[in-house]
Formats: structure tokens, C-alpha cells, sequence
């Protein structure tokens, strides 16, 4: 049977169609000289940060259920945190978890000096044996301006470790505590008391011995129940922070009913805390494994947490995961930058995006609107991440927006990479990806994965800078970051003093690195932002203070806030750098339980602690 020209029309109009878009959707290389140029700008000095312990483990030990999938188990743990564990007010200390040994040490960053033996920071008798440390987040609990940790866990509920004379103090978050498997755990305001609260983020179910191989058949362990929209996850959690006396842990409120139940109930990896409609309340954006993200309005007010999910619409041309709040993707990451000056900052966000694997999508959430109306509902952002040259990495996890360079603009470091091994597992993983939702919360109806395996695990972490035309390339390899590593989380900050921005990057199964910022620069300043102690106490890091700097020149404002612990696995410093050459306005922002002050100071390039007050003073620590 023969087709008539007329038949074929619109077959043929479909072929072009596509082929158009697929031109159009192409996204263009830089060419390799363009490329070099962009990439010389940057320079690091890469160290080891640890090395494998005596006995190195490379898997773990899991509940019966799971032995077929136990690499896929184990693929996380790794985490590492920067703060002033020693009092010298320098942000040159690290908190390091290392899944080798399942360790928490604290001790100084290579090349600081020997200032103190390291400290092991072990956790309390809890309701199973069986636990895993997933991260670390420095916070001043009590207020006394010391840096304390919060050492979260699969098995257990989070533990503070209070910084004490004699070292540190271990304390129960919840009393008694309890069998959860938290993967992110974020610090801020949440309800604008002034003081700093704390948002746990769960991923399997609460109760699941996921890490005990005596749990055979435990009710509770269930993998995701979908790919897409899975929402039996364990349940997000916030605690509200009552400050007692120094060197004593504060009264928490368990304000969990403040999180909507849907929401709560999410696979969460990254939490991401940023102020959107200027009242620095944090809104929250939670990065969600095998569902949705979700972007939480604050409507919160002292002692009552109140966080609203407001999801963006779609649009005719706009494939529905590229829809904030309503994705089906694996988001991983989450970090706020404010390019060109703007008001509001691009939210990006981790994903998968390993070729002939899982072809998801980045993020790169972009401001088509005021910040106000997200109080009325209203989300103005818009995915942007293809045109931006930031939709593809690989298997991506925390994400740092951090200006290496100093020219004023952020580059994008994220992490990569799942699972390493010598076995190609991807076929089985997409297969697994089109399997029927009712099964797949059912260990034994996944494809095996076990040591060896490999999935996404030969890939290098990302650097992105921003080229001339507004489009970011990645320069990680030709910058000296090309390592084929299996990264989970970042920390930023000025290891050494030198005005430069450093990191440090925490490895799954393997040594994590320290990077060392060689870059050529040609002004900063690094501003510390404490709030003045209360009752004669020591100054205390200002969490969710805003800066906006204003550098002259017809150069675009500066902004940022200090929400050190956002992302996952990865805590930075609470420093913050600025672009700037010579003499600046500065206005600083922040929040007290009187309400929010704002002062305006002139700094120049160099490093300044600034102690704001509750009446609205400023002054140099």
C-alpha cells in the first residue's frame, strides 16, 4: 500500500518539528579556547584531607531485606563541616565524616598547624546499636559564642555535642531518643525570635533499622513508593530553640506540626534556607528525593512555625518537572545565588543528569517576580538551567555558590558522582525506573546492586564560572579539579587566612580533599556577622543576617546571607566575601526578638568582625 503526499504531510511536519526543537535545544560548547581563557582565571592547591583508616570498610552492613541492594545503602555518609573549634576566631577547624570507620572527628585543617589532638566525637547509648553518622552542622546551641555540633545519623536521632571546657558534651536532641534516618539537618531563625532553630530531614521510613543485619523482618523498611511522588519517606521535623545558661543545651519545642504532613513526609537530602520576601524569616526549599521539591513560605511567627508550600504553574511549552514543586526528579542540592544584582536569587538544584542513564535536569530557578508575592501564593520563578548552561552534570549532590575569583559573580561547585565500581549497573537502574510504583517500595523487586557495581561512579565534580554571553561553562578539569571522585558534600571557607575562599570536599568510600584557593583576585572582603551576646557572653554568629554591597562604578550590587549549613553534607564557614576593591557602603540586616535593625557601615577590602546589637549599633570586634 502506497501513502499519498498529502497522507505523509503531517508525519513529515512531525520530523521537522522535532528536528527544529532539537537544534534549538542544543546546548552550544564554548570553544576550547574560550574554554582556557575562562578556566585560567582559576587556580587550587589540592591536599588530602584525611586518609583511610585502619580497617577501611568500602560497604555497610544492612537489614536482610536490603542485602541485594547494599551498595546502593551505602552510597551515602560521607560529610564534612568548617568552624572555629579552638577559639582562635578563625574558621580553620573541620568536622569530618568518614563512612570508612562510620568516624566524627574534629581536628585542625591540613596546614593550620597542630593546635590541638583531634577529638572523636561519639555518640550516647541510643534505642539500637546499629547507627551511621550522615553529617555534622556547627551551630552556637547555647549561645555563648563557642561553636557547637549537631552530629546527625541513620539509626538514631541527631545528638549535640556542646563545646565545653573539657571538650565536648554529648546530648540528646529529643528525649527519649528515637530510630530516625536523617540525611540533612539545616540552622536558622525559622521563627524570628533571634534565635537559632533546627530542621531535621528524614529519608527512610522513622522506626527502620536499615543498618542492622539482626532486623529481619522489620515492618517499617520500605523503599520509596514511586519514582515520581513518593511520600512515605521519615518525617521532616523542626525544633524551636529556647537558650538556657552557657554550656547547657537549650529547651527545644517541637514545632513538626509547622511543616505540612505531605511535605513532611518527603525522601529529603538538602535543605536550603533563604530569606525571599525581605522579612528574614527563612524560606525553606527542600530537595526531595523520588518526588517533588518543595519551596516553604514562612508565615511563622515567635514560638509558632508556620511553613507553606507554594508550587509554580505550568505552562504549554514547560515540561512539568521543570515546574517548581511539582518535579519528579532526584534533587540532591540546593544553593541560592544573586547574579547581575538581583533582588531575589536563582535557586539551583541538584539532580541526576548522567547520559545514556538518568537524563533529568538541573535546576537554575530564576526570578520573574517580587519576592512579596510569595506571601499571596504566588511563586515568581522560572527554570532557566538550559539556556544558563547549568541543566547537566552528572549524578550531582551538594551544590556551593562561592566567588572564587573575586570578579564579583559566583561560580557553581557541585558534587558528583554515586557509586563506584568495574560493573556497568545502568541498564538495570533504568529498567528499575519504569517499574510498576505498587513494587517498587519492595527491596526484592529491585536489581541487585553490590560491591563492584558501578553506577555513575567515574565522574569528576563541577565548576562552573560564567562566560561573557551570561551562559556558565564548566572549567573543574582544566582548573586542576578533574578528579574522577565520588563526592557528597562541600564546605567553604578561608582556610588560611588569605582573603581567598578555599573548600573542602567530602568523598564517598575514599580520601575527601582539600582545596586550597590559589586564584588570581583583585579585591575582597570577608565580613564575620556576629549578634552581641546576652548577659555579658561572647558574640554569637548572626544566622540569616543579609548583607547588600554596593561597590560603585556602575558595577551591580552585591548580596548574601549567611545560612552556613544549607545544602546537603556540607557546612561552610560563617563567612561571607565580597568583591570589592576600595571603601563600600555595606548594609547589614538582621533580626532580633524586638524585631529587624538595619545599619549601613563603610568597609574596606580586608577581614571584619562585626558585632551587630539589638538597639542597631554596629561595631568592630
Amino acid at each position: 500500500m502506497s501513502l499519498s503526499p498529502r497522507r505523509m504531510l503531517p508525519g513529515a511536519l512531525v520530523i521537522v518539528l522535532v528536528a527544529v526543537l532539537g537544534v534549538l535545544t542544543v546546548r552550544p560548547s564554548p570553544s576550547p579556547r574560550e574554554a582556557a581563557v575562562l578556566a585560567a582565571r582559576f587556580a587550587f592547591d589540592v591536599r588530602p584531607l584525611n586518609t583511610a583508616p585502619a580497617g577501611a570498610r568500602s560497604v555497610r552492613d544492612v537489614a536482610p531485606e536490603l542485602s541485594g541492594i547494599r551498595s546502593w545503602i551505602s552510597a551515602v555518609g560521607a560529610a564534612v563541616a568548617l568552624l572555629d573549634a579552638d577559639g582562635n576566631r578563625r574558621q580553620d577547624d573541620v568536622c569530618l565524616v568518614d563512612p570508612r570507620d562510620d568516624s566524627v572527628r574534629v581536628f585542625p585543617a591540613p596546614g593550620t598547624g597542630e593546635r590541638y589532638p583531634p577529638a572523636s566525637l561519639v555518640a550516647p547509648p541510643g534505642p539500637i546499636d546499629r547507627v551511621a553518622p550522615m553529617g555534622c552542622v556547627p551551630a552556637d546551641l547555647d549561645a555563648d559564642g563557642d561553636s557547637d555540633l549537631v552530629v546527625y545519623y541513620w539509626g538514631r536521632s541527631p545528638v549535640q555535642f556542646l563545646r565545653v571546657a573539657e571538650g565536648w558534651r554529648p546530648v540528646e536532641l529529643v528525649q527519649p531518643p528515637q530510630v530516625w534516618n536523617t540525611t540533612a539537618l539545616a540552622v536558622g531563625d525559622l521563627d524570628g525570635d533571634g534565635a537559632a532553630d533546627i530542621l531535621v530531614g528524614n529519608y527512610f521510613p522513622d522506626g527502620a533499622r536499615v543498618l542492622d543485619p539482626e532486623a529481619a523482618g522489620d515492618g517499617r523498611m520500605r523503599m520509596q513508593a514511586g519514582m515520581a511522588d513518593a511520600g512515605n519517606g521519615g518525617t521532616n521535623r523542626a525544633f524551636l530553640s529556647r537558650p538556657g545558661a552557657p554550656d547547657t543545651a537549650p529547651a527545644w519545642l517541637d514545632a513538626s506540626t509547622g511543616v505540612p504532613d505531605r511535605v513532611a513526609r518527603s525522601w529529603t537530602l538538602a535543605i536550603g534556607m533563604q530569606d525571599l520576601t525581605g522579612d528574614l524569616r527563612p524560606e525553606v526549599y527542600l530537595a526531595n528525593d523520588f518526588g517533588p521539591d518543595h519551596l516553604l513560605v514562612n508565615h511563622s511567627r515567635p514560638g509558632r512555625l508556620d511553613l507553606r508550600p507554594v508550587r509554580g504553574e505550568r505552562t504549554a511549552s514547560m515540561p512539568k518537572s521543570k515546574v517548581l514543586g511539582r518535579d519528579s526528579f532526584k534533587g540532591m542540592g540546593v544553593a541560592y545565588t544573586y547574579p547581575d544584582g538581583a533582588d531575589l536569587p536563582t535557586i539551583v538544584v541538584s539532580n541526576i543528569t548522567t547520559p545514556w542513564g538518568l537524563q533529568e535536569s538541573n535546576f537554575a530557578f530564576t526570578p520573574t517576580g517580587k519576592g512579596s508575592d510569595l506571601l499571596d501564593g504566588r511563586l515568581p520563578y522560572r527554570d532557566r538551567s538550559e539556556p544558563l548552561g547549568l541543566s547537566r552534570s552528572g549524578w550531582g549532590w551538594d551544590v556551593k555558590a562561592v566567588d572564587f575569583d573575586g570578579d564579583g559573580t559566583d561560580e557553581l561547585f557541585q558534587a558528583t558522582g554515586f557509586m563506584a565500581g568495574d560493573r556497568w549497573r545502568w541498564p538495570e537502574l533504568q529498567e528499575l525506573a519504569m517499574a510498576n510504583d505498587q513494587v517498587l517500595q519492595h527491596p526484592w523487586a529491585w536489581p541487585h546492586f553490590r560491591p563492584g557495581d558501578d553506577v555513575s561512579g567515574h565522574q569528576a565534580n563541577v565548576l562552573w564560572t560564567r562566560g561573557p554571553d551570561g551562559r556558565y561553562v564548566d572549567v573543574a578539569a582544566r582548573s586542576g579539579l578533574g578528579h574522577l571522585d565520588v563526592s557528597r558534600g562541600i564546605a567553604v571557607g578561608d582556610v588560611d587566612a588569605d582573603g581567598r575562599p578555599d573548600a573542602l570536599v567530602a568523598n564517598q568510600w575514599q580520601d575527601s580533599r582539600l582545596l586550597m584557593n590559589r586564584s588570581r583576585s583583585v579585591g575582597r572582603a570577608t565580613l564575620v556577622l556576629l549578634r552581641a551576646g546576652a548577659d555579658g557572653r561572647q558574640p554569637t554568629p548572626a544566622l540569616g543576617a543579609s548583607v547588600v554591597v554596593r561597590p560603585g562604578e556602575g558595577r551591580p550590587a552585591l548580596r548574601a546571607q549567611l545560612y552556613p549549613s544549607n545544602g546537603h553534607a556540607g557546612a561552610s564557614s560563617t563567612e561571607l566575601f565580597f568583591a570589592v576593591d576600595r571603601e563600600a557602603p555595606f548594609t547589614l540586616s538582621w533580626r532580633t526578638a524586638g524585631g529587624v535593625r538595619t545599619a549601613e557601615v563603610r568597609l574596606a577590602p580586608g577581614r571584619h568582625e562585626l558585632v551587630m546589637h539589638d538597639d542597631g549599633r554596629v561595631t568592630t570586634r
